[in-house]
This record gives C-alpha cells, structure tokens and sequence, in this order.
C-alpha cells in the first residue's frame, strides 16, 4: 500500500510598497526592505546583499525613471522553502513598467 505523503505548500512571504520618486523615497525603500527581510528572519548575509541591491535599483529609479507628481514601487518576495529573495523596482514612467529583478539563495 502506498500512503499519499503530505504535501507542505512553500510558505512565501511578499511586500510591495510604493514611495516618492525623491531621495528620501530611494532611502526609504532600502530601509524598509531591510527591516521586511529582517522580521522574516533572512540571513544577515543575504540581506545585506539584498539591501545594496534595492539602494541601487530604488536610486536608478528615482534619477532616471522619475516622472514628476508620480510615485516608484519596490517589491520583495521571499520562498521560505528555497531561502531565494526576488527584488522588484518599478520606476514611474507609464508608457511601459520597467521591472528590474535580482534573485539571491541564501545557501
């Protein structure tokens, strides 16, 4: 006899916030996705990998995606299971969102 063996679904936490297309909205967002990556419980490690990687991208979107009167969007999913962190930044231009992504292990 052959007993189905349980299936534990992947836990994956997500966050999304949108922010000022200024400095202070491209500081922000490195300070929120540290403390978001830091209340999931990711390695040091990977989160100071993951913190230069949205400083740059959040940074790139407000000087060279900035559109006056228009906010930019920073997203982080972590897969608990498999310890990988994406980053997503969108800029504020509206013809065509820009997605911009890094993926991390952290083994």
């Amino acid at each position: 006899m052959n007993a189905p063996t349980p299936q534990i679904s992947p836990l994956v936490h997500t966050f999304a916030q949108r922010l000022s297309s200024t400095r202070r909205g491209a500081r922000l967002a490195r300070l929120l996705a540290v403390e978001q990556l830091r209340s999931w419980e990711v390695s040091p490690a990977v989160t100071e990998r993951v913190e230069q990687i949205v400083a740059e991208l959040a940074a790139n979107a407000v000087f060279h995606g900035r559109v006056q009167g228009r906010d930019f969007q920073v997203a982080l999913t972590f897969h608990a299971a498999t310890g990988t962190v994406r980053v997503a930044v969108t800029d504020a231009r509206g013809e065509q969102p820009l997605v911009l992504s890094e993926a991390f292990d952290s083994t």
